[in-house]
């Protein structure tokens, strides 16, 4: 048998379906079928069942699969131990970025990768969160900053900070909005984020808890354009505390209804780097930066 077809069968049982393991993976579905195939031939045992839904693991299957994970994982510790030999550590890194650089501390990131690894050439992308979450899925970026909770088996998370936001609505509507309930900011119009946005699923989370179903004007993935509406009399919004402290700080916007919602702020890798001399060094920095604990 070969690591690859190993490293198939690993990401079909993860994803349940051979369509997205031929996503992540970068191959054809075909050639997915082809290998999960030729393996079950090789241990002359079936890996898996056909549903309605995608595939599921026989109980061969599952017995099988943490072999396979343990062989990929040697596999991968070998190649890890090897790269570590070559001494400084050199190459490119694709990196995800989202939101405001102060919130993520981009640029003392980058500082420290410079300083401590200077042979390390930093693509930084920015992108929204859902996106940059599905790229680290799909290993086309080496890592990146994303905001929520965290949904994939094979993407790992380092939580780096709790984000806070608040309901800010316009200054104008301030006698408007006396003595008013969720009920009633329900009939009104808010500014609603996109939907591969973080805080498009923090909004929902609310809306639901609160049982309303504001009116929608305008979809954005930018908080600057965000604020701009809402000082501008166009809607309410959900915002992060530091923006809306200071729009409200400002008097060009006022909060409504004393409201606190929090997701994490997260460095993510794929979960198949872990121990990766790169993302080792990495995490390192960020947990230095952050003041997080190192691992022992």
């Amino acid at each position: 048998m070969e690591i690859y077809q190993l490293r198939t069968f690993v990401a079909v049982a993860q994803q349940g379906h051979l369509t997205q393991a031929a996503e992540i993976l970068h191959l054809s579905q075909p050639a997915v079928t082809a290998q999960i195939k030729a393996l079950e031939e090789e241990l002359a045992v079936p890996l898996f069942e056909r549903t309605a839904g995608g595939v599921v693991l026989t109980k061969a299957g599952m017995l099988l699969l943490p072999e396979a994970e343990k062989i990929i994982a040697g596999a991968r510790g070998m190649l890890n131990r090897a790269k570590s030999l070559h001494g400084n550590l050199a190459g490119k890194v694709r990196l995800g970025t989202v939101g405001d650089p102060v919130v993520t501390r981009l640029a003392d990131f980058l500082v420290e990768v410079y300083r401590h690894y200077p042979l390390l050439d930093v693509h930084a992308f920015h992108s929204i969160s859902g996106t940059v979450l599905n790229d680290v899925r799909k290993k086309e970026l080496d890592a990146g900053f994303f905001i929520g909770r965290n949904p994939y088996v094979n993407v790992h998370s380092l939580a780096l900070r709790e984000l806070t936001f608040r309901v800010v609505a316009p200054k104008a509507w301030e006698e408007r909005l006396v003595g008013t309930g969720w009920k009633d900011v329900g009939k009104l119009p808010w500014v609603w984020i996109n939907q591969f946005n973080s805080y498009h699923k923090l909004s929902n989370e609310l809306f639901r808890e609160k049982n309303i179903a504001p009116q929608k004007v305008f979809e954005l993935d930018q908080e600057s354009t965000t604020l701009a509406l809402v000082k501008a009399g166009v809607g309410m919004s959900l915002m992060r505390d530091e923006l809306a402290q200071e729009a409200i700080a400002s008097g060009e916007v006022i909060e409504w209804g004393e409201v606190r919602k929090t997701t994490p702020l997260n460095f993510i890798y794929p979960a198949e780097r872990e121990g990766d001399p790169l993302i080792v060094a990495l995490l390192d920095i960020m947990r230095s930066l952050w003041q997080l604990p190192q691992e022992v």
